[in-house]
């Protein structure tokens, strides 16, 4: 199945003034809506194929944006500009835009899951949001606790994601990552890690320009993972909840999605066969999961409204 064409259908502005590109399948007039956030180095294009399956359906209403520093959505120059508290602002601007009336169901991808759980956990924002699907992106303060957290058998399980995540040193190294997002290196490695990790065909080529793109992505790195994996923070999720654990995943291990018992109660966890880009690889598993949950979640919400 070949994804539609995607058309802007709005430039939600955040609470910054940085404006925010909004892509959507149409779908029916109050229909509940599932909103897409993107990790990186991606944009709203990883999305395609998954939100073509689930408006097919002709029961929800799929929209994606392009996260800050991503595709058609400005690029800030401060890295403070892409502090979790900014990005969980800006999601919530796109939820009031596309469903003012209605909480909106989320589905998250990597960062996208990161800036989501920091979303979802915010009190203040919260209602807003009626369930989450994540996949391969943990919350940063459950990281940092979860690294903390000493039990029998666990050291092992820190010290492998610790080695999988040898990429963030890197990214913060100043001007050295900085070259390696400008020359396109970040995106030929997430291209050659797609080809050679996953199964199917990867997602379209992103063309020129995602480069320079890629460097504001950056910012995503040094603004939250050193502080929250310093100073985690308690925090938990009430709504519903289920975590795509890819069983190939070699940047987010099984392990640091999975062990959430106490910060997602209730949560249910899936350990599909694929690697960390499941949405552009297994398109049509991801949209059976989410229309699942969406649809049972829509009909929990039915009864007690009943």
């Amino acid at each position: 199945m070949e994804p539609p064409q995607h058309r802007v259908t709005a430039t939600v502005t955040a609470s910054d003034g940085v404006r925010l590109a909004v892509h959507e399948h149409p779908g029916p007039a109050g229909a509940p809506v599932i909103l897409c956030v993107h990790g990186f180095p991606d944009d709203h294009r990883v999305w395609d194929r998954a939100a073509a399956r689930l408006a097919a359906q002709g029961r929800f209403r799929v929209v994606t944006y392009d996260v800050r520093g991503s595709g058609g959505s400005d690029a800030p120059r401060r890295t403070r500009a892409y502090r979790l508290e900014q990005l969980a602002a800006d999601t919530t601007a796109v939820a009031d835009a596309v469903s003012p009336d209605a909480p909106v169901h989320l589905l998250t991808h990597d960062w996208g899951s990161v800036q989501s759980w920091h979303t979802v956990t915010t009190p203040h924002l919260a209602h807003r949001y009626a369930s989450i699907t994540s996949i391969s992106g943990p919350d940063l303060d459950h990281t940092g606790r979860w690294f903390r957290t000493a039990r029998p058998g666990s050291l092992g399980k820190r010290a492998l994601q610790s080695l999988a995540w040898q990429y963030i040193g890197f990214f913060h190294l100043p001007g050295i990552a900085e070259l390696a997002c400008r020359t396109g290196f970040v995106d030929w490695s997430a291209g050659m890690l797609r080809r050679r990790l996953e199964t199917g065909e990867g997602p379209a080529d992103y063309g020129p320009g995602l480069a320079a793109r890629n460097r504001a992505g950056l910012k995503l790195y040094r603004a939250n993972v050193l502080p929250r994996m310093l100073r985690p923070r308690l925090r938990a999720a009430a709504l519903p909840a289920q975590v795509l654990a890819p069983s190939r995943d070699v940047f987010v291990l099984t392990p640091w999605q999975t062990e959430i018992a106490g910060w997602a109660p209730g949560a249910e966890i899936h350990r599909p066969e694929g690697g960390h880009w499941l949405p552009s690889h297994r398109p049509e598993l991801v949209a059976e999961l989410v229309a699942r949950l969406v649809d049972r979640t829509e009909k929990e919400k039915e009864k007690e409204a009943a």
